[in-house]
């Protein structure tokens, strides 16, 4: 057997675009995006140079979790377009390069999806969740006490029926959990898999990954107990290895959605026969600092050393604040439990360090997710409390200003109303949006998005080698790669004072000018020719 062919290979070094559909682009004017809207802009993301691109959930939903609570995954929700529209949607990106990877979300399902509809019903398919009667004198107690994954602690994690009986949602109550144990699950889900390959999706990303299997006596939880009632459970290994032959027979991949600290069982869902890549989460919320940014970089490059699988880098995505505001505040790091209205943001510093770690990343070895609109630069929107839909918001009563920021409808053309984006959005744009629009930074070789094609014409040359730190002053980080003509060296200046370039051939990218001694300034990166 012959080694894998580079386009085998493909999603090792892949840029993966996210595409939330309902606010990229609005092709009918009632302003929710929708596939019809992608169509036309894949000219726009084949300029851009990506790769592939990863699809929020599209399926059919009553949207109580931004379609996280799936109603039918053969379905189109009617919102975004239909099934046929996708298939042209996944065809006309491939003939551009572009290959498709979908979200699939096996944890749990829509309350209105028809197992759980006919388990109301008290049918047989009460199996295929976790019913229980509860506890105490009357079973008005839930049956155990574990805590929400979605809300913390305060939120139950189980809801009482008329008949007494109560199921389990580790989410929200529209979001009944899957009994894993049962075969009808695990068929059914495989189903869905060959359903998508078999439409010419490229792979499969994979929500809540580490949660599916459920301790069957279902006990209390209890800090520090192993195995974990329903996190990371050795039955969840067996179930991906059934899904990596199904993906394997299509040439498909998956990238999981890990959440561990441990990170030798973290890398055991990269093991040659089940995941290809999982995401990176400690990267994305670390902040703005040479050493943190380091023992991220290294932590995360030797957790995937011993499974040969490659790293994966992301700066932001649907549900975490935009990098440009991050980085502009005093706290340059991310944590659910700090989000708060009216946080003071130097936009100007923070475009500046978002433009630098755009260098950072795409220079690393592995796959790199890119989220809507930061190839903009886009800041964080505040939107009017009257207007915030995300019901992250409503569940702290009020106080944290939810994920609605980092989901507002992407600017295309500056004088167009809405910024060109469609009709008027289901998000309201802030004023001043426009400036961001992507027709005018198509036109600006300073701005953010001419940065990020810039950079992604070069970034192949870094292919999947190898990553050699450099001796640097504090503050500073620079790394060698082995590149297709030579080394190619990242330096990134987050120090106080500007300092001197290594030796180098050729200057190929900065994301900002040197000074006028030639040296980098404060919070820019090069990428350098040795």
């Amino acid at each position: 057997m012959g080694q894998p062919t580079h386009a085998q290979n493909w999603w090792r070094s892949a840029v993966i675009y996210q595409v939330y559909v309902r606010s990229f682009a609005d092709g009918d004017g009632d302003g929710t995006g929708d596939l019809a809207g992608v169509r036309a802009k894949l000219p726009y993301l084949a300029e851009l140079g990506v790769d592939a691109l990863w699809f929020n959930p599209w399926y059919l939903s009553p949207m109580k979790d931004g379609g996280y609570d799936v109603a039918d995954y053969r379905v189109i929700d009617p919102a975004f377009g239909t099934l046929a529209e996708a298939e042209k949607l996944i065809a006309e990106a491939k003939e551009l390069g572009i290959r498709t990877l979908v979200d699939i979300v096996p944890n749990h399902v829509s309350d209105q999806h028809p197992w759980f509809r006919a388990a109301l019903a008290q049918g047989p398919e009460r199996e295929l969740f976790h019913f229980r009667p509860g506890r105490g004198e009357h079973g008005e107690l839930p049956p155990n006490d574990w805590p929400s994954q979605f809300a913390g602690s305060a939120e139950p994690v189980w809801t009482r029926l008329p008949d007494g009986t109560w199921y389990l949602h580790l989410f929200t109550p529209e979001q009944p959990d899957l009994n894993w144990a049962h075969p009808a699950v695990r068929q059914e889900h495989e189903e869905i898999l060959r359903f998508w390959f078999e439409r010419g999706v490229a792979g499969v990303r994979i929500d809540s990954a580490a949660l599916l299997a459920k301790d069957p006596d279902l006990p209390d939880f209890v800090e520090g107990r192993d195995p974990h009632p329903y996190v990371d459970r050795d039955e969840l290994h067996d179930i991906y290895r059934s899904w990596r032959t199904v993906a394997d027979a299509y040439d498909g991949i998956f990238v999981g959605e890990v959440w561990l600290p441990d990170t030798e069982r973290f890398a055991r869902y990269l093991r040659p026969d089940e995941l290809h890549t999982a995401f990176n989460f400690s990267f994305l919320s670390c902040p703005w600092d040479a050493g943190r940014l380091r023992t991220s970089i290294d932590e995360t490059l030797a957790e995937h050393a011993p499974v040969g699988a490659p790293a994966t880098w992301v700066l932001c995505n649907h549900d975490v604040t935009r990098t440009v505001t991050r980085y502009g505040r005093a706290d340059t790091g991310f944590d659910f439990a700090t989000k708060a209205f009216g946080t003071p943001t130097d936009l100007a510093l923070g475009t500046r360090r978002a433009r630098a770690a755009a260098l950072l990343s795409l220079a690393l070895p592995g796959a790199v997710y890119l989220y809507q609109g930061e190839e903009l630069g886009l800041p964080e929107a505040e939107i009017p409390r009257d207007r915030i839909q995300d019901p992250m918001h409503f569940r702290s009563g009020g106080t944290d200003p939810g994920r609605d920021g980092c989901r507002v409808p992407l600017p295309w053309t500056a004088d167009a109303p809405y910024a060109g984006f469609g009709g008027e959005p289901w998000l309201p744009q802030p004023s001043g949006w426009s400036a961001y629009a992507a027709d005018l930074q198509a036109a600006d070789p300073g701005s953010m998005l001419s940065l990020y094609r810039a950079a992604l014409t070069i970034r192949p040359e870094f292919g999947d080698g190898p990553l050699t730190w450099l001796p640097t002053p504090e503050g500073v980080l620079a790394f060698a790669r082995p590149g297709q003509e030579g080394r190619l060296l990242c330096v990134v200046n987050l120090a106080e004072a500007p300092v001197d370039l290594p030796a180098h051939s050729r200057l190929l990218l900065g994301s900002g000018p040197l000074d006028p001694q030639g040296r980098l300034p404060k919070d820019t990166a090069v990428w350098l020719r040795g």
